[in-house]
């Protein structure tokens, strides 16, 4: 256990920020799902449409240092292709 106010803060601090951080990866992967499952179904349209939402919220966790940015570049790539394909 934190000896110190400033380590027992920080743990308070770590927890908190995890679970904001978990909850914003969470969101990020749901984003990534409805690309593959329209991917999946065939619609190019559909696809296209939450690939352009996903691709936001993937940038912003690379803004907000929850993933790394070649993570991101790699999976967006990934996914456009995918898209590109349909």
């Amino acid at each position: 256990m934190a000896n110190t106010p400033q380590a027992k803060k920080r743990i308070i601090r770590n927890a908190k920020r995890a679970e904001i951080n978990g909850a914003r990866i969470s969101r990020i992967r749901s984003f990534i799902k409805k690309v593959e499952a329209a991917c999946e179904a065939g619609d190019k349209d559909a696809a296209a449409a939450a690939l352009k939402a996903a691709q936001p919220e993937m940038a912003r966790g690379v803004a907000r240092g929850v993933l790394h940015k070649n993570t991101v570049a790699r999976k967006m790539s990934r996914l456009t292709r995918r898209v590109a394909t349909l």
